[in-house]
């Protein structure tokens, strides 16, 4: 859905004021506050040529974690949190969104509203990317195969549902499995960067915007169909949908688990559109 990354620049002009070259015959003291005032100015001045906006950051910080991003690896516990951290203090204006963009106004494409994906970048060990969903948009139930993807809300409320498979579980059929609803809530910015992985954290979900909402999206490695990490859509169906010899859940316990059957095609609730991305540049 990526499309070729808009780039504006983000440099800023900066006025210094004239320093007084008048000095005191008698006294030479102006002239060392002078020199003292011109040394302050060119360190603030380096200072900022070596500020680092927060989406170079992402960038750089995402090309250390991924550095040996392949299907089914999973970074280390340090790295999970240095990507968390940095993800975690970046706010809509650092990525140059704001829900009075007009992506975040509701239009109707077919049964739900448009959601727009905003590319920032995409090679074969990671993509970054903004999700944009007017109110009552839906991005629906899909699963991340060999992937650990960050997801950051930056703003809005969201309800996300989230299941991870009951592994050796039996099937009522080849395209259907047991799942475990591992989130079902609703979440408001600000709040902490989720994280999931292959096989835990909630590796299928399905996002319904309740205001307008903005997502980022870090995918360590991003989808390929060429590497067999393809994007599947699922229906999620009552536990009760279905009786399965060997399959045996408490009477309490049977909200906690979901049917997911493959789907054919791609939903008809799915409208993404891509745009491109016109937030600050990053250099690679």
């Amino acid at each position: 859905m990526g499309t070729s990354t808009g780039i504006v620049s983000g440099k800023v002009r900066k006025d210094l004021s004239e320093i007084s070259n008048k000095t005191n015959q008698n006294v030479n003291i102006p002239v060392m506050e002078n020199r003292s005032n011109s040394r302050k100015k060119k360190i603030q001045r380096r200072n900022k040529k070596t500020m680092i906006c927060p989406v170079q950051k992402l960038f750089d910080t995402c090309k250390k974690v991924f550095a040996n991003a392949k299907s089914g690896i999973v970074p280390s516990l340090d790295n999970i949190d240095m990507l968390r951290s940095v993800l975690d203090e970046i706010k809509p204006e650092d990525v140059g969104v704001s829900p009075k963009m007009p992506y975040f106004r509701s239009k109707m494409n077919s049964r739900s509203p448009l959601v727009t994906y905003l590319h920032i970048y995409k090679c074969h060990r990671f993509s970054i990317g903004i999700f944009c969903l007017p109110p009552s948009g839906v991005i629906p139930l899909h699963n991340h195969p060999e992937m650990t993807v960050f997801s950051k809300l930056l703003f809005g409320t969201m309800h996300i549902k989230s299941y991870d498979w009951v592994a050796d579980s039996p099937q009522p059929s080849s395209d259907t499995r047991l799942a475990k609803v591992k989130v079902d809530s609703e979440f408001t910015a600000p709040c902490d960067t989720s994280i999931l992985y292959p096989t835990d954290g909630g590796n299928m979900h399905c996002f319904t915007a309740k205001t307008a909402c903005a997502v980022l999206d870090v995918l360590g490695p991003p989808y390929s169909d060429p590497a067999g990490r393809h994007c599947t859509y699922y229906f999620d169906y009552p536990f009760s949908s279905f009786s399965v010899d060997g399959v045996a859940v408490a009477e309490e316990e049977k909200e906690g688990y979901e049917w997911l059957k493959e789907r054919e095609e791609e939903p008809e609730d799915l409208t993404v559109m891509a745009m491109m991305y016109s937030g600050p540049t990053i250099k690679e």
